[in-house]
């Protein structure tokens, strides 16, 4: 499985791109908010993220609300860099302008989905990325990794005539809150997943770990004190 990294602050982009695990980047406008960025500046800091992380995708999305808007934002954004991949939530206007954008050979990813009926619709109207939501599901009571794991298995029964020489499209789990939500995401198969930076770093501790470093630390010092 391969990880994104669901942020817009370019030290963590640029720490997690060091540990040589990173496949891409993930963006929306609450957390291009978070960086304390201005409008004006927007697809500057795009620019900035695709060459920290040069070759590898990265989602920027449009806040647009009418199909023609979307498909002149999504042209607009592709033009900033190679590498940029197109967001767009579904609904009505998102498809029509998604299968605008592929046939441009524009990628898109296609996110806030809940539901296979979601993800289907956006993988036939040529979709490169599909982000099912987990966390939010939780969120509200719900199992998200048994939505998760319905919207894998439908996307994956079919070809769709877009993307298939690059694999896709592939499916993001996206609002990956803990360690658990990434084991499971690899267990059903999903392509990605897309991890905020807190989250990522959990991923690499364990308690265990954690107790066998300390004690290792520990014993060393006995023998350095020995000489």
């Amino acid at each position: 499985m391969k990880f994104f990294i669901d942020t817009a602050n370019l030290d963590e982009i640029r720490e997690a791109e060091s540990w040589g695990i990173l496949s891409g980047v993930t963006t929306n406008p609450s957390l291009y908010a978070k960086t304390g960025g201005k409008l004006a500046d927007f697809e500057d800091h795009m620019v900035k993220i695709c060459r920290a992380c040069e070759g590898l995708p990265v989602s920027a999305e449009s806040v647009a609300e009418t199909t023609e808007d979307m498909i002149a934002d999504g042209r607009r954004l592709a033009a900033l860099a190679p590498n940029i991949v197109v967001k767009l939530p579904i609904c009505e206007a998102s498809l029509p302008a998604t299968h605008a954008l592929a046939k441009e050979g524009v990628r898109v990813n296609m996110t806030l989905v809940f539901s296979a009926p979601q993800a289907l619709l956006a993988a036939r109207a040529g979709a490169r990325y599909i982000s099912p939501f987990v966390g939010r599901f939780d969120d509200i009571g719900d199992n998200g990794l048994d939505q998760l794991e319905t919207v894998v298995s439908a996307v994956k029964n079919y070809s769709y005539g877009y993307w298939d020489a690059e694999g896709g499209p592939e499916i993001i789990t996206a609002s990956v809150r803990t360690p658990h939500h990434v084991t499971q995401a690899a267990l059903m198969g999903a392509d990605i997943a897309t991890v905020p930076f807190a989250a990522l770093k959990k991923c690499v501790h364990h308690p265990l770990t954690d107790a066998g470093l300390k004690s290792f630390a520990a014993d060393w010092a006995k023998v350095v004190a020995a000489q």
